[in-house]
């Protein structure tokens, strides 16, 4: 039987360990994403994006620990990532109704 190994996207922190990076599914629960070929991550996330290769078993047990039981292979569509809060616009100044 072929070891099937999966591309998974992960993250440098800046203190030297490498972090899976988990994404959400449109529910909100967190997941993490896997790749069958390295062609198809770079083709969603960019040239860029650092992965490893894991096998399923190994992504299960990695994310276990943290709440996250779902595992997407090959995802079609990805969202950009949210930088920080939220920014609300501010809104112009509303002025007294006057009943007629």
């Amino acid at each position: 039987m072929a070891r099937v190994v999966w591309h998974v996207p992960v993250t440098d922190p800046g203190t030297g360990a490498t972090v899976l990076r988990l994404f959400r599914l449109r529910d909100g629960r967190r997941c993490a994403v896997g790749f069958s070929t390295p062609e198809a991550l770079t083709a969603l996330l960019g040239p860029d994006q650092a992965f490893t290769e894991l096998g399923e078993t190994a992504l299960r047990a990695l994310t276990a620990p943290l709440g996250v039981d779902t595992l997407v292979l090959d995802p079609r569509l990805v969202a950009p990532p949210v930088g920080g809060s939220p920014r609300i616009p501010a809104l112009p100044p509303v002025g007294r109704l006057q009943h007629r």
